[in-house]
């Protein structure tokens, strides 16, 4: 890759001057000794001297007697003392009147000359400063190959450490599966941003384009999912036939099945699986009103946890200490779920409590009642009642600042947590509200009318309005830049969130899409797909789909793959 530093004129951009300029060559030109040409097959005895005004390189190729030798040095003087415009016209005249070989002769001079590497003439700050103007990563990766300068300044932490903060690869911590937990980078040894964003930039285009897909047909028996969990070691599946199965990430092969619960299987959440702390604690609840507390590492089952006069409906982890059920009995409680005792009794809602979320100390809940419910964990106290709705909440969304709703009356309205005051209702879904994710001031909603709205909390306005499902939206998750929705039509899509445009189809569309949660490097699918014998009845399949598999085929080369020395 080189850069010409020369403009040259055509002949179409010189005007010769109404009079042939005064070139002062007449003392040269009365010499009784020829020029001779370059392709002249005769060569005089002299050879010619190297000087100051002639190239080196013409002293091995061609002979000059003491005459030519002096009217060529005349000439040479008399070119340079030429004003650039009337060079620029002897120049055209001269090549005018070469022949094919003497052209070719010139191309092969000249040529080499204007194969300038500008990178090379400039000092190596300017230089890194130019390459961080690149924000194209196949770009870099092919300048990489220009030469060892280019690859040498490439290799450079400064320039990838721009591109990353450009294209907004940072850290992660996401609590909702699976978050990728990574140290400053001046906390980890041996920390490369340029494999840190070549990495990064693999998993975004593999997003893109589809990633590996491991697929599990066999495990679930006949069984109907109903609540899904994974981090990078397990997959946890709640089913409607008592069971709870436990599936390899990696892998995708069955690890165990936990057995106990005497109906289906309506909610779970596990905690734990840090590198400090390696305990998995698994909270399970269902139709037969028992919570059950499990090490889901072994398998082994640590307390069941009674007192429920209905199915667990919902339920959240503060830790792996504390846990709140939610159940169509209208109560919640409270558990200390490493004594296996219950702390609170949380009383108040006059309807099945269908949905909750938990920041710190604070519990809120929706309820079939129409109402949201405040919650102090440590004294169980309820501090705000939220009315405004006149029919169901079936979603419900928080971040320890504001809490979101979604009810069946088609709005979603926005609370202070710390007041209880109604922030803003928000219209646009033209029926019931049953998904909701809240991320700092994006809200994202997803309604029965098949409709995904982007919403700023900031100023309370929708910025995308997706027509994504031609039924109901039974799954949502999104990201700083990514969109995944699922659609009772058995449809999956792959969204970009900033600009609320379809990337693609995430996997072939299935009867009934179950649930489906992902992190940045792997995504989990539940579904139902018709069986293959045309069975009405449908078959339960999982599909693990893996972004982190490296280069893909349509990146640049590794930039130490291709070197061109020069």
């Amino acid at each position: 890759m080189y850069f010409h530093n020369m403009d040259i004129c055509s002949p179409d951009d010189i005007s010769p001057p109404a009079t042939p300029p005064n070139f002062n060559f007449t003392a040269q030109s009365s010499s009784s000794t020829p020029l001779p040409t370059l392709s002249s097959n005769k060569r005089p005895t002299q050879r010619l001297k190297t000087t100051p005004n002639l190239p080196s390189s013409l002293s091995s190729e061609f002979s000059f007697n003491e005459d030519q030798l002096s009217h060529l040095r005349h000439l040479t003087q008399s070119f340079q003392q030429l004003p650039p415009q009337q060079k620029q016209f002897l120049l055209h005249e001269i090549i005018n009147s070469c022949d094919n070989s003497q052209l070719t002769y010139l191309n092969d001079l000249i040529a080499p000359r204007l194969k300038i590497d500008f990178l090379k003439e400039l000092p190596i700050e300017i230089s890194l400063h130019i390459l961080t103007f690149i924000d194209d990563p196949k770009t870099l990766a092919r300048a990489a190959t220009v030469s060892t300068l280019w690859n040498s300044l490439l290799k450079d932490e400064a320039t990838w450490k721009s591109l990353c903060m450009k294209h907004q690869y940072r850290r992660r911590n996401s609590s909702i599966c699976g978050g990728e937990l990574l140290e400053p980078p001046s906390q980890r040894r041996n920390f490369s941003y340029r494999e840190y964003f070549k990495r990064k930039y693999n998993i975004a285009a593999a997003w893109a384009h589809g990633g590996k897909v491991k697929v599990v047909e066999d495990g679930f028996g006949d069984g109907l999912v109903t609540s899904l969990q994974y981090d990078e070691k397990y997959i946890v599946v709640g089913c409607d036939n008592h069971r709870i199965e436990v599936f390899d990430t990696n892998t995708a092969k069955k690890v165990r099945t936990l057995e106990g619960h005497e109906g289906g299987v309506w909610a779970l959440q596990f905690k734990g699986g840090e590198k400090h702390d390696p305990e998995r604690i698994l909270v399970t609840g269902g139709c037969d009103r028992d919570v059950r507390v499990w090490n889901l590492n072994t398998g082994q089952l640590r307390h069941t946890l009674r007192g429920h006069n209905s199915t667990v409906r919902c339920l959240k982890m503060k830790d792996k200490r504390i846990a709140v059920t939610g159940s169509r009995d209208t109560t919640m409680r409270v558990w200390d779920i490493q004594r296996g005792e219950l702390l609170h009794v949380l009383l108040g809602h006059q309807a099945s409590v269908r949905c909750m979320e938990i920041n710190g100390n604070i519990v809120v809940s929706g309820s079939y009642d129409s109402t949201a419910r405040v919650w102090d964990l440590k004294t169980g106290r309820c501090l705000h009642v939220l009315t405004g709705h006149y029919t169901q909440i079936y979603a419900i969304a928080f971040d320890g600042h504001k809490i979101v709703t979604g009810s069946l009356d088609s709005n979603i309205r926005v609370w202070s947590a710390e007041t209880g005051q109604c922030l803003a209702t928000l219209h646009g879904h033209t029926s019931l509200v049953g998904q909701l994710q809240l991320s700092g001031n994006t809200l994202v909603s997803g309604g029965s009318d098949g409709c995904l709205r982007v919403w700023d909390l900031q100023h309370y306005e929708c910025i995308q309005q997706i027509s994504a499902h031609d039924n109901s939206v039974t799954c949502l998750q999104f990201d700083d830049r990514r969109m995944v929705s699922a659609g009772n039509d058995g449809r999956i899509k792959l969204f970009d969130i900033k600009q609320g445009r379809l990337i693609r189809n995430f996997t072939q569309p299935a009867k009934t899409v179950w649930k489906i949660q992902f992190s940045e490097t792997r995504a989990v699918v539940l579904m139902q797909r018709k069986r293959s014998s045309g069975s009405e009845d449908g078959k339960t399949v999982m599909e693990v789909h893996d972004f982190d598999i490296g280069d893909i085929e349509d990146y640049a080369p590794s930039a130490s793959d291709m070197i061109i020395d020069n």
